[in-house]
């Protein structure tokens, strides 16, 4: 049940049915659209077609959606409205790590000593090419940004990177996936994982409750079962929370320090590493 003096922002989206998912799809791909053959299709795509298609709204489904916003001091959701449509783009992983450097970072992630090299602006990932890895050093956290990849919300990886006493946090969005994650490591143990769009569900780790604090302070009651509608930019802001990082547009700018990973062709290599 909601708790006392929530009043949280509610907003409607619309949900295309099975009818008009191939249609979307199809329109995406004709228009220049990143979109998959499956799984959820991107919100910027929905409401694009949407508005090329009036005629198509007597077909869609309805969902009520709670809008975060801060109700205390700090970073808000509103901070990262710039990551909704630049880069880092539909599929990233933000690592945040307390108490190693850049080169550590990389190397905690999989990147060896001859991959660590500058990266530029036309270096990016795809599926036959090495896996790009930018870092830098922000105050006293190093800060990962993957390209189209996800290894830093890997819990084991998470809790590697807070070894020795540290912190470590990870954002990873995915917008052709079920779930996005907000996770937080420290000292070597995976504390709380949370699906920032459902972060009432599905919460993992040895103090799962851990960031209910932070939800409140944005508006989210974390006992309700809400879905969130700027669900990143929320777990944005409980990273800058959690770490006094406020992460901006201008510390993607390349060239940067980084790695090119290969992509093993046997999976166990990259569990050696």
């Amino acid at each position: 049940m909601p708790q006392p003096g929530f009043t949280p922002l509610r907003i409607t989206r619309l949900l295309p049915d099975r009818s008009l998912d191939l249609a979307i799809r199809e329109w995406a791909q004709a228009n220049g659209y990143p979109v998959s053959e499956r799984g959820r299709i991107a919100e910027k795509i929905v409401e694009a077609f949407f508005a090329v298609h009036p005629e198509a709204y007597e077909q869609a489904g309805k969902i009520e959606l709670v809008r975060a916003s801060a109700r205390t001091p700090g970073p808000s959701p509103e901070d990262f409205d710039w990551q909704k449509n630049g880069p880092p783009g539909a599929i990233y992983t933000i690592v945040f790590a307390r108490g190693i450097d850049e080169h550590e970072v990389l190397r905690r992630l999989g990147a060896a000593a001859e991959d660590i090299r500058t990266i530029t602006d036309e270096e990016h990932s795809t599926p036959e090419s090495p896996q790009i890895i930018t870092a830098l050093q922000i105050g006293g956290w190093a800060v990962a940004i993957e390209d189209s990849g996800w290894r830093g919300a890997d819990h084991k990886r998470l809790a590697s990177l807070s070894r020795g006493g540290g912190e470590a946090v990870a954002v990873m969005r995915h917008d052709f996936a079920a779930r996005h994650h907000l996770a937080y490591a420290v000292d070597g143990v995976l504390v709380t994982d949370i699906n920032p769009r459902s972060p009432h569900n599905d919460r993992q780790g040895s103090d799962p409750n851990r960031l209910n604090d932070h939800l409140r302070d944005l508006g989210i009651d974390p006992e309700a079962t809400d879905q969130i509608h700027n669900a990143i930019q929320v777990a944005l802001a409980i990273a800058s929370r959690i770490t006094g990082v406020m992460l901006t547009q201008q510390h993607l700018r390349r060239p940067i320090l980084g790695a090119a990973i290969p992509r093993p062709s046997d999976p166990s290599l990259e569990e050696s590493r």
